[in-house]
Parts: structure tokens; sequence; C-alpha cells
């Protein structure tokens, strides 16, 4: 791919800013008129002997109080029951997902109540109460969407 030394300016300043191999892919395709291949932006910027820059690594979650770790999906059937903490919203995933869900669990809110949550595998909430009716307060679900991803994160999904 021939490029002109502004051009290849150009593609060394997308560099230094972070933009990734298929993101400059797409903006020489849109600024210069070219279609270049994945592997001729590769052989570029390692022409121009520049080095994309790594993505920063992911942020430690953040714990929130009353969370209790449960242990990895995959072991005994028997799901992980913390001690309601007055006041806490606490998440527990099961040791053993649920039947079509990708990861499940139960929730414990601040009033004592409970329900069970699952995760299909397309991503999609299910949140079942305990007791019929029952809806929790906007403060303990923005607490439990908190925790619940903190969760899923700490079991690697």
């Amino acid at each position: 791919m021939n490029l002109t030394d502004a051009q290849k300016q150009l593609v060394a300043t997308w560099i230094n800013e972070g933009l990734k191999l298929s993101e400059i892919q797409k903006r020489i395709e849109k600024d210069f008129d070219l279609r270049p291949t994945y592997m001729d932006v590769k052989l570029l910027v390692s022409d121009l002997k520049l080095t994309p820059k790594d993505p920063e690594p992911p942020k430690e979650p953040v714990v929130v109080p009353g969370a209790k770790p449960a242990g990895p999906p995959g072991g005994a059937a028997k799901p992980t029951v913390p001690a309601a903490t007055p006041g806490r919203v606490t998440v527990t995933a099961d040791q053993l997902a649920r039947p079509g869900s990708l990861v499940s669990g139960s929730v414990t809110f601040s009033d004592g109540k409970s329900a069970n949550w699952h995760l299909d595998q397309t991503g999609r909430l299910g949140f079942a109460p305990n007791e019929k009716g029952y809806r929790p307060s906007p403060t303990d679900m923005q607490e439990f969407q908190v925790a619940l991803e903190q969760e899923i994160a700490r079991l690697g999904y």
C-alpha cells in the first residue's frame, strides 16, 4: 500500500491516539479512499515502526458491602446461601446454574425478602420474587444491579 508522507503521519497520529488496527483500516478507507486489508494495515504499521497501544487493563471490581462471594459454576448442585444482613442487598450465584441459564442465583433485599435470578445465554435477566407481587425498592434494585454485575464479573462472565 503506497501512502504519501502526510498520510503516513496521519496513521502514526491514529496509533498514538490508541486506535486499533481495525479502526485504522476503516479510517484509511474513509479518509484516503483506499480499501486495505487488515494485513495491509498491520504491515504498514510495522513498516512505520509503530506499536499499537495496549488497551487499559480492566479495573478491579468494587465490593458492595454485604455481597458474599460464591464459588464458580460447575461445582456441587447445592446453591450458596449467605446470612442475610439487615439493611443490605446480598447476591449469590448458584454453584450449578439452573437449566436453561448461563448463570443463576438468589438475592436477599434490605427488608429480608428474597428472589431468584438468572441470566440466559443471550444475556437476558430473569427475576422471580419468592413472595408473589413483591417489588423491591428502587434503591434495593440499584444495589442489586451493582452487586449482580460484580458477582458475574467475579465468576468470569
